[in-house]
């Protein structure tokens, strides 16, 4: 057994503890990362990485068979399933280097790949490696949960983990579960030439603001992708080719390959986090505002915090983690400028609160700015013009932004800048969009917000008027 002693451990090569590992060894710290799966986690080997890849091959594919408005001639693309697979493991290759053990250790990280234990508060196994540590980050992440549908564990089905094993095309995917994992990979497979039915025990893109949704989802719906909603799953049976899927109102829905996307839960249940006095909920390790559990010692970040399920969070995580552990400084965790993203086209996109929670928190005091796609001339240019995007302000200041359209996993970076920093809707007014340009799209919200202000104000009226009689 071989004794380690480290200024901090990091369990958990995802996102965020990569960020964590590499930040604090090249600011002088010494650093024991452990990783008893890949290196990169899930967002590079199963979530972000490959789904966006899979997403890419699909959209190519659609804009063969949908070019004639453009004045080319459509045809029917011809889907190689298998290649298309092989492209999202060379992408996944491209991108591996990054988060490899080789580059760590390069770095000066003690890179160790086994998965580890607590052993008490300030101690750690992994393998035959005993690692003390002043400072310890909970980053393993988390895993598609499975729910307990009768059947289910006598069916054989897909995860977004063993999705990407699959080499031959289905003929009729059954997906269960609505949220975004859910409809990106419906449409995906949809424009992939697979028949899809998503089945959906509530509502469709549930966490999203419902007008927003209905956009993205009338789109899915008139691609052909079978959304059935409020069919809770009761049972499930069959053999590979031959699954079916009943709900609890009687509905029963027949396909060849069954995925189950109804959310993921944090891995902490090998970790023996009671030896070392860490506390948990129903979603993850229990943290305070600065990720500190239960033990000050240690950090939890990313899944395992229990909070956002994105990569970006991790990512933001682990910079709070570095401003505390490494320098003592205060550093709390917000979620206000935390944008997210479902890449289906059109994108949805969010940061902030939705406009139904603004109306709960504010009250009169909000007030809403809309503005259609349809009126923006590059999305006119390229035929996009589905979509919308709403702005919630309180004072002058954007408490929250919905958008559903092209691009609007891009455009929302703006608004998480704007909330971040708390910016005014004036300051977006004043910023100058190249033309014609999506982008846009940002700088018109702003304008319909000040439309009413300035074009239909009998006192700016009044103003203009005095002036231009004493004008010289």
């Amino acid at each position: 057994m071989e004794t380690i002693k480290t200024d901090i451990l990091v369990i958990g090569a995802g996102s965020g503890g990569l960020s964590v590992a590499a930040g604090a060894v090249q600011m002088g710290a010494s650093v024991v990362l452990l990783e008893g799966h890949k290196m990169g986690g899930d967002c590079l080997n199963y979530g972000c990485v490959p789904s966006k890849a899979l997403i890419a091959s699909a959209k190519t594919a659609y804009t063969m068979s949908h070019a004639a408005p453009y004045g080319i001639a459509s045809v029917t693309p011809q889907v190689d399933y298998a290649a298309a697979k092989d492209h999202v493991n060379d992408v996944i290759a491209t991108i591996e280097p990054v988060d490899s053990q080789d580059r760590f250790e390069g770095l000066g990280v003690r890179v160790i790949r086994e998965y580890g234990r607590f052993v008490d508060a300030n101690t750690v196994q992994a393998g035959e490696h005993r690692i003390t540590a002043r400072r310890i980050v909970i980053a393993t992440g988390s895993s598609p949960f499975v729910p307990p549908i009768p059947g289910l564990d006598k069916t054989p089905y897909l995860t977004n983990e063993t999705l990407w094993e699959l080499r031959e095309k289905p003929a009729h995917l059954l997906v269960i579960g609505g949220g975004p994992i859910g409809m990106e990979m419906a449409q995906a497979h949809l424009r992939l030439g697979s028949e899809v039915t998503v089945i959906e025990g509530d509502t469709a893109l549930g966490k999203d603001d419902p007008e927003m949704a209905a956009i993205v989802l009338e789109n899915l719906k008139k691609e052909g992708v079978v959304i059935e909603e409020g069919a809770k799953a009761a049972k499930i049976s069959g053999t590979e080719g031959d699954i079916t899927v009943e709900a609890e109102d009687g509905r029963v829905f027949k396909g060849s390959h069954l995925l189950v996307a109804v959310g993921r839960k944090a891995n902490t249940d090998s970790l023996d986090l009671d030896k070392a006095g860490i506390k948990t909920t129903r979603a993850g390790v229990k943290v305070d505002d600065s990720l500190k559990t239960t033990n000050k010692r240690v950090y939890a970040i990313g899944d395992a915090a229990g909070g956002l399920q994105f990569t970006h969070v991790a990512g933001y995580h682990a910079g709070i983690v570095i401003r505390s552990a490494l320098f003592g400084l205060p550093a709390k965790a917000k979620t206000a400028h935390i944008p997210w993203a479902t890449y289906t086209q059109p994108e949805l996109a969010q940061v902030g609160l939705t406009e139904a929670q603004a109306k709960k928190k504010h009250g009169p005091a909000l007030e809403v700015a809309r503005f259609h796609y349809s009126h923006n001339d590059r999305a006119i240019a390229e035929r996009k013009t589905t979509g919308l995007i709403k702005v919630m302000v309180v004072k002058g200041k954007p408490v929250g932004v919905s958008i559903a359209g092209h691009q609007a996993g891009e455009l929302i970076n703006l608004w998480s800048l704007v909330i971040a920093n708390g910016l005014k809707m004036s300051h977006v007014s004043n910023m100058v969009s190249p033309y014609p340009t999506i982008g846009e799209v940002n700088k018109r919200a702003a304008g319909a917000y000040f439309t009413p202000r300035l074009f239909e104000s009998d006192t700016v009226k009044k103003v203009v008027g005095f002036v231009q009689r004493w004008l010289p």
